[in-house]
């Protein structure tokens, strides 16, 4: 596979260039229903082979995809966490001074 075949099939799935596993799987699906032979509008034999081929490519390079744990990758990937890291001490915000401990 080349870069320009996994952008090609982002293309052809019309999906961003960051997408989730489910947008992928999801996306396939909803295209495949509009294109396939068995639809009630008669389907698109070239258009559903194309989605099925774009759908493969992306398959395969998540297969092969090297996960990132490393910290910086963690808070990039979870921007709700890295503002409570950021602010979680902060009086302003309800953290540090004056708040009270449940026991």
């Amino acid at each position: 596979m080349t870069y320009e075949e996994l952008q090609e099939s982002l293309v052809v799935l019309g999906l961003r260039e960051r997408s989730t596993i489910g947008e992928i799987k999801s996306r396939h699906r909803e295209l495949v229903k509009r294109y396939h032979p068995d639809s009630g509008d008669g389907g698109d034999d070239e258009k559903i082979r194309d989605v099925n081929a774009a759908y493969q490519v992306l398959l395969n390079y998540i297969a092969e995809y090297r996960f990132s744990f490393a910290e910086d990758e963690f808070y990039e990937q979870n921007p709700e966490e890295n503002l409570r890291r950021q602010f979680m001490d902060s009086s302003l915000w309800g953290g540090g001074h004056g708040q009270r401990e449940k026991k």
